[in-house]
């Protein structure tokens, strides 16, 4: 199917008449097909869609707290939610890709259909304007809003742990490598998260000291409930 006719089943997905079909060519073109693509547009994008998921949560949650409002936000944007409606959307058979991109794979890849996400929304309001934009972004957002989980879960295991223990004046957790290794571009970390009032730990590892830490909170956290149900 030529790649005009493509774009216009994309605009009618997304209940839009282009009056500058280019705007919507150029978002679907990555960077490994041409020079004129879609990353300035990401940039645009990525602004609007923020405000946007601002904005619904300010009015959809009147009594929650900023915290709260801020970790369904990042929940929203992050890429792998992007790449969510993306799929829904069917974006994937739109992209314009090199060709080393359609070998690996790159219409599949998170990153790539988050990108154009964003740069599908930063289209829309070029050519239609704030109001076409926010439209569009209620309608790609809408199951995400409507399914929001609770903002306790989305909250970090170190930060839950933090919580846990401040709740029951207990000392704040240490946290230790015991385990650094592999090549630069494959790191390997060992941590132990323990506590300093009671003779618990756990252990976890991870391709970065951050995520290993995460996962080691997790598991105390574990540890720590259980042994008080």
């Amino acid at each position: 199917m030529e790649a005009g006719r493509r774009d216009a089943e994309l605009a009618t997905k997304l209940g839009r008449e282009f009056r500058d079909p280019a705007l919507l060519a150029r978002a679907l073109t990555h960077r490994s097909f041409s020079g004129v693509n879609n990353e300035r547009l990401e940039f645009l994008g990525d602004a609007l869609i923020g405000f946007f998921i601002a904005d619904a949560l300010y009015v959809q949650r009147p009594r929650a707290e900023e915290g709260d409002l801020s970790r369904w936000r990042s929940s929203l944007v992050r890429e792998r939610s992007l790449a969510t409606i993306a799929r829904r959307l069917g974006l994937g058979d739109h992209l314009r890709l090199g060709e080393g991109e359609l070998k690996s794979g790159g219409w599949r890849r998170d990153s790539v259909l988050a990108d154009a996400v964003e740069a599908v929304v930063a289209a829309v309001y070029l050519d239609g304007g704030f109001e076409a934009a926010t439209q569009t972004c209620r309608t790609l957002f809408a199951q995400d809003l409507a399914d929001l989980p609770d903002a306790e879960t989305l909250k970090d295991p170190k930060t839950r742990l933090q919580e846990w223990l401040q709740g029951r004046s207990r000392p704040l957790p240490v946290y230790e490598v015991l385990e650094e290794s592999g090549p630069a571009h494959r790191r390997y970390f060992l941590v132990r998260a323990s506590l300093t009032d009671e003779d618990r730990a756990s252990d976890a590892s991870g391709s970065s000291r951050r995520i290993a830490e995460q996962q080691a909170a997790s598991a105390l956290l574990e540890s720590l409930q259980s042994s008080t149900t």
